[in-house]
């Protein structure tokens, strides 16, 4: 397991240890006549204050989510670093044994690996469905934006994580790592306790309900909840330029909304002035299923 995966594990596993008196009354002061109010715009609550980037230490310990990846490689680096990674692991399983025929099965299990992690390469194209479109990762992709998507799967040894790589225009940019919690006692698998550890190893950052930011300048890294939805937690890190850009494409080639058929909108009350009842207008009801090709209302 990745250094900074077993340091993760282990402080949540060791990590969890077991207002002012309101102002009485005061002398009533002589009431002053009511002061006119200046008609004028309300006042926006004052922006969240940003926490401070990282510190030199605390940013190393973040730079350790990279896992011997850099931005900017490509996918055949990505898959000659990962290629390595695999290999060195079977290599001590291969002088763990000293039987031919459990080397062998080693040997094609290494390479089954491989072929296996080159396969999950896949493109975004434009109108091309994947099966990451809903997934843990669907928030994290777009199509017809030159992005694409590599991942291993690390399911040995009791774990269930896996590593995500992020390309745009061939690039990496971004790196995804979903992270098991099954392993945990049921009442510490929650984002407030995970929040506590990531901040005790990672120094603050800035909170929201769910996410972590962390903005260490060439990088930024983001812890998310997704334990309702997928009974995991998630760390990111991504090159802030490079996401810039890829948003802004989003942004402008995300596919117009599609607007409310003419017929239903003479049906809908847009200014909400009264709540009619459904008898009074069925005629216009019926008119609507009428021409979208069903039956009108049935008559009591």
């Amino acid at each position: 397991m990745p250094r900074f995966r077993t340091l993760l594990l282990t402080s949540l596993l060791g990590s969890f240890l077991t207002l002012g008196l309101a102002a009485g009354p005061t002398a009533a002061a002589p009431k002053k006549a009511p002061v006119a109010k200046k008609a004028g715009k309300t006042k926006a609550p004052p922006p969240k204050k940003k926490a401070a980037p990282p510190n030199a230490e605390h940013k190393k310990k973040l730079a350790e989510l990279y896992g011997g990846f850099k931005f900017g490689m490509s996918k055949d680096e990505v898959l000659g670093v990962l290629t390595k990674q695999v290999s060195d692991s079977y290599d001590e399983k291969l002088k763990a044994t000293t039987d031919i025929t459990a080397q062998d099965r080693i040997r094609k299990d290494r390479k089954s690996e491989i072929s296996t992690i080159k396969a999950t390469y896949v493109s975004f194209e434009a109108g091309k469905p994947s099966p990451w479109d809903v997934s843990i990762i669907e928030e994290e992709l777009a199509h017809g934006t030159n992005e694409s998507m590599m991942e291993r799967w690390e399911n040995q040894g009791g774990k269930n994580n896996r590593r995500f790589f992020f390309f745009y225009e061939g690039k990496l940019y971004k790196m995804f790592v979903s992270l098991d919690v099954s392993i945990l006692p049921e009442d510490k698998r929650n984002f407030e306790t995970f929040q506590g550890v990531m901040i005790s190893q990672y120094g603050p950052g800035d909170v929201e309900p769910g996410l972590i930011t962390w903005n260490a300048g060439e990088f930024e890294v983001r812890a998310i909840d997704k334990l309702k939805s997928y009974g995991a937690l998630a760390l990111v890190i991504e090159d802030p330029r490079v996401k810039k850009d890829v948003v802004a494409l989003r942004v402008e080639k995300a596919p117009p909304k599609k607007e409310t058929s003419s017929i239903i909108k003479a049906v809908i009350d847009t200014d909400h002035t009264d709540k009619p009842d459904v008898k009074a207008n069925s005629n216009a009801v019926d008119e609507v299923i009428k021409a979208q090709g069903g039956g009108g209302t049935k008559k009591k």
